[in-house]
């Protein structure tokens, strides 16, 4: 059975090599393509192949979230999802338009995969397994860096169902402020290997080549009230602690994109960062105390229960409810 599939990328670039590219291999694999810009997008944005939606016609969307959502911020990219489902997709894929994808990228994918399987283990660096070069993911805690993985040849490989999908990046995988500053670049992951992780085993994903499936679609919700560079990862700790209540995994699989970085300030990312460095653990924390329910159904009140316990917590400013409630509200009515 064909699965409709959807690309989403936010971008305030002019059609660059990689937007071209993806909206080439995405005609040819009848992928729709959508693209969600911002202020600074041009104004005279064309490219065949994709739909680009600009700030002023999103505003038109008869969205709640579309004029709740903050200008010049990567959560826009909500309105993408909404797009997307609204338009009956059943996978929604994501990256961003510096990510150059290998030929793996338009593969088909299946939930249930066959992987090796990790759980009740806590923080893991899932980037270990792909390599035995010192490096770790945007969003792992610092405090855990000195602590051992679990040895990959105890590992058992299962056939394990996982709503969402993370492929690694070759060249400029996604590390934090501290690693560009100290570490060494370029790196390729070398390791050829599927990885899940179950419940109580924790890893940040983040939304930069990233693959949805329709039962998991209400986890998208990307926060718009705390730290830009924090938005997709502490998105990721509330997404995994909802799958736990359903026996759900991540998967983490080899790169199926090589990123060309755009140009950043590394000392702002690392400002950026800095809530996540002094929160992260203590996120996944709050989010593990908290009594959710199992079942789809309970997904959306999950979800609010979780971004609940953090504003109680302080740990996202309370603004963030009005917007989550829209979202589900925008949900329900498509």
């Amino acid at each position: 059975m064909f699965n409709k599939r959807t690309l989403i990328i936010t971008s305030i670039s002019s059609p660059n090599k990689i937007l071209k590219l993806y909206a080439k291999i995405c005609e040819k694999n009848k992928i729709e393509f959508i693209i969600i810009g911002d202020k600074a997008s041009p104004r005279d944005f064309k490219l065949d192949g994709c739909y680009f939606w600009s700030l002023q016609n999103q505003k038109k969307l008869p969205f709640s979230v579309a004029s709740l959502l903050p200008e010049k911020h990567y959560s826009r990219k909500n309105i993408g999802y909404l797009l997307a489902i609204k338009g009956e997709s059943e996978i929604i894929m994501e990256t961003d338009d510096d990510n150059a994808p290998y030929d793996s990228f338009v593969d088909p994918k299946d939930r249930y995969v066959k992987a090796c399987f990790i759980e009740e283990k806590g923080w893991v660096n899932i980037y270990k397994y792909f390599t035995n070069k010192k490096i770790w993911p945007r969003g792992f805690p610092l405090e855990y860096l000195k602590n051992h993985s679990v040895n990959f040849s105890k590992l058992e490989s299962l056939k394990i169902n996982c709503p969402i999908q993370q492929g690694l990046a070759d060249e400029n995988p996604d590390v934090d402020a501290i690693f560009r500053l100290t570490g060494q670049l370029p790196i390729f992951f070398d390791k050829k290997i599927k990885v899940s992780i179950g419940r109580n085993t924790v890893c940040p994903f983040n939304s930069q080549n990233t693959i949805w499936f329709k039962e998991v679609f209400p986890l998208l919700y990307l926060p718009s009230y705390c730290s830009f560079r924090m938005t997709d990862i502490w998105r990721s700790f509330i997404a995994q602690r909802i799958l736990w209540e359903n026996k759900w995994n991540v998967l983490f699989e080899s790169p199926t994109v090589c990123q060309k970085r755009n140009k950043h300030n590394l000392l702002n990312d690392f400002e950026d960062e800095i809530p996540g460095y002094l929160n992260n653990d203590k996120i996944v924390k709050i989010l593990s105390k908290l009594k959710l329910k199992s079942g789809t159904k309970y997904i959306g009140e999950n979800l609010v229960k979780c971004y609940e316990g953090l504003v109680r917590q302080k740990m996202i400013d309370s603004r963030e409810i009005k917007i989550l409630n829209a979202w589900l509200f925008d949900l329900s009515v498509l």
